[in-house]
């Protein structure tokens, strides 16, 4: 079984910083792209941030230039810094890994288990 273990959530004022972590661990051949989803109370997940095994990143314009999504390999962990913070921020936030556990076997998606973050004064 494959296991993503989230840290780092918490309450934090408008303008503060927060930073995500998400270890991977269990019977791992490779990981390939990890991600940062969240999902406020009564609105779709939606996808925060995203890298490849290479490094290459993608992030909703919401965020744009206040997050940075970042990843250590040989850790198998991946991590979030928000910066910049505002209440609109506030949800719940997943970690998602596309998971190879043997060699021949085809990816398979993982989930971690959330992690609240709430901005507020």
């Amino acid at each position: 079984q494959v296991q993503l273990v989230e840290s780092g959530g918490g309450l934090v004022q408008p303008g503060g910083s927060l930073r995500l972590s998400c270890a991977a661990s269990g019977s791992i051949f490779s990981i390939n792209d990890m991600g940062w989803y969240r999902q406020a109370p009564g609105t779709q997940r939606e996808l925060v941030a995203a890298i490849t095994r290479g490094g290459s990143t993608n992030y909703a314009d919401s965020v744009k230039g206040r997050f940075t999504i970042s990843r250590d390999n040989a850790k198998a962990t991946v991590y979030l810094q928000m910066n910049s913070l505002n209440p609109e921020d506030t949800a719940v936030y997943y970690c998602n890994a596309l998971v190879k556990r043997r060699i021949g076997v085809r990816v398979q998606d993982y989930w971690g288990q959330g992690t609240q973050v709430t901005v507020s004064s």
